[in-house]
Parts: C-alpha cells; sequence; structure tokens
C-alpha cells in the first residue's frame, strides 16, 4: 500500500510540475518581442506624438568601464567625506560657549 501512495504522489507532481515548467518555458521563449522599459514605452512614444526625436547622449556610459569608474569616484568622495564627518562626530566633542 504505500508503494501505491508514493506512485501516486509522483505521478501528481508529474502532473502539476510538467505544464507549468513547459507554460513557463514557452512564455519566456516564444514572447512575441522583448519587454521594453517606461522610456521606450512611454516616454520616446509621447515625445514622438509631439516631434521630438531622441538624442545620443552627451557622455555614452553603456560601453566599457566608464560607468564603473563613475562610481568608484562616488564612493571615494563619500567614503572620504563619511570618514571625516564621523570623526569629527564622534571623536571631537566641541565646547559650548567659545
Amino acid at each position: 500500500m504505500p508503494e501505491r501512495k508514493r506512485r501516486l504522489k509522483i505521478l501528481l507532481a508529474h502532473v502539476i510540475l510538467v505544464p507549468t515548467i513547459l507554460f513557463a518555458f514557452s512564455f519566456f521563449t516564444l514572447a512575441p518581442r522583448p519587454w521594453v522599459g517606461v522610456d521606450e514605452a512611454v516616454v520616446e512614444k509621447i515625445a514622438r506624438e509631439h516631434g521630438r526625436e531622441a538624442k545620443p547622449p552627451l557622455i555614452n556610459t553603456d560601453r566599457g568601464d566608464l560607468l564603473l569608474f563613475v562610481f568608484l569616484l562616488a564612493g571615494v568622495v563619500g567614503g572620504f567625506a563619511g570618514g571625516y564627518y564621523w570623526r569629527v562626530l564622534i571623536s571631537e566633542r566641541r565646547e559650548k560657549g567659545n
């Protein structure tokens, strides 16, 4: 009897999992077009309706490591400022009355 219950559980698991996996696979691979972001779906559409086209950015951060370098510089500046003011707030107590 336990063997029969085990087989029934396996069968039910397959009846539920296989169609779910097939649906997910077909949904993500057979989609008519990739999902677009708000910029493409809304902002660019409205801009085209009003006669304005998108221009390339002045500084293109999509290629290379420029964006990574900018974040590195921001981290260095933020770390320096945070460290300096942490020292002032924690270790140096200002005397009132001066």
